[in-house]
């Protein structure tokens, strides 16, 4: 399923396609995937305008115009790209908004979250919700700040959006396991320690992931033996543990992770 370093790939390939492009035709071919507009409404705001530059909070892709600003939320399966005119589609094309040169399509099997539409750049706040600091590029002053005063278990804590914006499932199991502290532990029990080290494994672990442009299945990693059928710790070699922490199914090392 998407996570940052998904959206914050699809916010780069844009990136060199979509500023200054004039939105000429909206064709919603599944309104199923639009939230707070109708395919109608949608057209109507649109067409005509021009494209600023792509931005991302989280795992929301902000694609403002000299106007209303696109919003969307991936979920699971979504994926928004530029494709020049005649180019053949990835199938599942929900919206296909035609430029003056090439095309801005949004294809999504399942059409979990979708597409939203704000009304200027400024009011995407009141689409996307209370929103947390960006986690990627995230310094640990800011880091402390969020977790300070936390009562909640930590991998839920992590994965709140309004605490830090982000974080999914597969990247949070991953800093804890690099940070070696169990996702269930309560973040009232962490000592200053524990967060540095959880910021450094925040940080090395978004890096990868952005320039893979996804969660990546490396050898050492986590991600890359936790859908094995007997996966073991790559650390320490220990049989992983699998629970449901906040809801969602998790994976630590009961050995490493204290």
């Amino acid at each position: 399923m998407p996570e940052l370093p998904d959206v914050e790939g699809f916010r780069r390939a844009l990136a060199d396609a979509l500023p200054g492009r004039r939105i000429r035709r909206v064709q919603v071919r599944d309104a199923g995937i639009l939230r707070n507009t109708t395919p109608r409404a949608l057209a109507r705001r649109l067409e005509g305008r021009r494209f600023d530059s792509p931005r991302r909070h989280g795992k929301w892709l902000i694609l403002p115009t000299d106007g209303p600003a696109l919003l969307i939320h991936s979920g699971m399966t979504g994926r928004p790209y530029y494709a020049a005119d005649g180019a053949e589609p990835v199938g599942y094309e929900r919206l296909v908004l035609s430029l003056d040169r090439g095309e801005l399509r949004y294809a999504d099997l399942r059409k979990l979250r979708g597409v939203w539409l704000a009304d200027s750049a400024d009011d995407v706040v009141h689409v996307t919700g209370p929103q947390g600091p960006d986690a990627l590029g995230l310094g640990l002053p800011r880091f402390r700040e969020a977790l300070a005063g936390r009562r909640g278990r930590l991998k839920p804590t992590l994965m709140d959006q309004s605490v830090i914006a982000g974080l999914g499932n597969l990247l949070t199991d991953e800093i804890c396991w690099r940070a070696r502290i169990a996702p269930a532990r309560p973040v009232a029990d962490l000592d200053a320690d524990d967060v540095k080290r959880l910021h450094t494994a925040m940080t090395q672990v978004l890096r990868t992931s952005v320039r893979h442009g996804r969660v990546p299945g490396l050898p050492r990693w986590l991600t890359g033996v936790r859908d094995g059928p007997d996966p073991h710790c790559p650390r320490c070699g220990a049989g992983l543990a699998r629970a449901r922490v906040g809801g969602r199914t998790s994976w630590w090392c009961p050995r490493c992770q204290t």
